[in-house]
């Protein structure tokens, strides 16, 4: 045990451990779940305009794969099912910097609007208003 701990921290003295793949991560800590989110930026590539359409009440918390930063007030959850979901903020949330990530504590395996918020790594947080399900328009 003592040997791999060393390994991985040679690996990221090296700037080998960030290569490894990003991924939502669980973490149980007294009975409560906590998932880390990471943020992802978008690549390069054909410009899309995103519609808005009704989105659901709650996510599962276990199809996210990663976020987006979207508008102001807003993350995209980017689902294993590829469909890409819009979290809006109430509006008296400040807007927060998220750092790369942030962190969702949902009561149950659920994301919901309403219910739950979405943490930043500084201590901000934000309750969900509602889910807004994102379409893509090509330009």
């Amino acid at each position: 045990m003592l040997l791999f701990s060393s390994l991985s921290w040679l690996a990221s003295l090296a700037g080998l451990a960030t290569l490894q793949p990003v991924a939502v991560t669980r973490l149980v800590v007294r009975e409560e779940v906590i998932f880390r989110v990471p943020v992802i930026r978008p690549r390069a590539m054909r410009p899309l305009r995103w519609e808005e359409k009704k989105g659901p009440k709650c996510i599962a918390a276990d199809q996210i794969v990663a976020a987006a930063l979207g508008e102001e007030r807003s993350v995209d959850f980017l689902l294993s099912d590829r469909t890409r979901i819009r979290a809006r903020m109430e509006d008296d949330c400040p807007t927060l910097d998220f750092y790369g990530n942030f962190y969702i504590q949902p009561e149950d395996e659920k994301l919901c609007a309403k219910r739950d918020e979405i943490r930043s790594r500084i201590g901000g947080s934000c309750r969900i208003d509602k889910f807004r399900r994102m379409v893509p328009k090509p330009l």
